[in-house]
């Protein structure tokens, strides 16, 4: 039934508006869909990890330690393969399965990232005492899931350009995701609002695995060459990484985007997801931009509808979180850093 619904409501988004194009100079000169730029980007991004791990000659082991509930143990894997992930598959399934991320040597960390020396492992879920570290990469994962609600809800003759979503900021009452659609005009109705959010709904039971992969910038470009607006911004990202050349990329079923991470574990963690509202921005040095805002529950964390409905209504209200020029092409940045640009 849902899916039927939504098919009418993009038929009608079809035939109702004209295709709009763009001509500032950051609007992507590509003749590609959406659809096929996803594929493009697909193939670059899995020969750039089967390039990668090509690179590991031999296995080496390291030494984990893993610390907090069940128990304290002590695991031998593989260097630069194994992740937190599969050390949880060696204690306990209900470990495995409730942990969204976890802390290396008491760092956030990725939990399908591979482990890279001997280190201490701590996992993290939703119903720890002090979530804080998990809420942010909630809501980052949650920011990258609405550039895949956006591609992938619209006909190939509507384009969507993937602009920049900025640091997490959960008193803001909405994660944000910066968008350039050619449908300037487009005023969604309540229907098609619900089609949009049961596209991200549905993805916690396809329980997609957020991959990540860094690469070398001139990788990155490549990936991104028909988004002229993530192009730009990839040698000021590089620059800020620890290399001054790499940038770090995440993959989700088809949808790959750039961010510092980390991101939760996988999509079986999304509960509650609504797309609240979408507002049009003016962007001072790239025009009209659409600001797509949400608010979303871990599967974890149970909520009376009445309390969710207020929410939802909060995080539709405008969110005032800084525009791509604001933050100087950076992709997620921390706000000492963007004082620092």
């Amino acid at each position: 039934m849902a899916t039927n619904t939504c098919r009418r409501v993009q038929l009608l988004l079809r035939n109702t508006y004209m295709r709009k194009r763009w001509s500032r100079s950051f609007c992507a000169q590509t003749t590609l869909s959406n659809a096929e730029i996803r594929k493009k980007r697909n193939a670059i991004f899995d020969e750039e990890k089967k390039r990668q791990l090509s690179l590991i000659r031999r296995i080496e082991k390291i030494q984990v330690q893993c610390v907090g509930p069940p128990e304290d143990c002590s695991l031998v894997m593989n260097r630069d393969l194994s992740t937190p992930f599969n050390c949880a598959m060696h204690i306990q399934e209900l470990l495995m399965t409730r942990s969204a991320l976890a802390l290396v040597n008491g760092q956030p960390w990725d939990m399908h990232r591979p482990l890279e020396e001997d280190c201490q492992v701590q996992f993290l879920h939703f119903r720890d005492e002090d979530p804080r570290i998990l809420n942010d990469a909630f809501w980052r994962t949650c920011s990258f899931i609405l550039g895949h609600v956006m591609e992938t809800a619209f006909k190939d003759d509507v384009k969507v350009d993937l602009v920049s979503f900025p640091k997490p900021s959960v008193s803001s009452g909405s994660f944000v995701h910066d968008i350039s659609l050619s449908l300037r005009d487009w005023k969604p109705t309540t229907v098609e609002m619900n089609c949009l959010s049961r596209i991200a709904y549905k993805l916690r039971l396809e329980d997609l695995k957020f991959e990540r992969l860094e690469v070398d910038a001139l990788v990155a470009e490549r990936l991104f060459e028909d988004n002229l607006f993530k192009k730009s911004q990839v040698p000021q990202i590089a620059a800020k990484s620890k290399t001054g050349s790499k940038v770090t990329l995440y993959k989700m079923g088809e949808h790959i985007d750039m961010s510092r991470g980390p991101l939760i574990a996988s999509t079986s963690h999304i509960g509650r997801f609504s797309v609240t509202s979408i507002h049009p921005v003016e962007c001072p040095e790239h025009g009209h931009l659409q600001r797509v805002q949400g608010v979303a529950l871990p599967t974890q964390v149970k909520m009376h509808h009445w309390a969710y409905e207020y929410i939802v209504k909060r995080a539709a209200q405008p969110n005032q979180a800084p525009l791509l020029s604001t933050y100087s092409l950076s992709q997620d940045q921390d706000v000492k850093d963007v004082a620092e640009v």
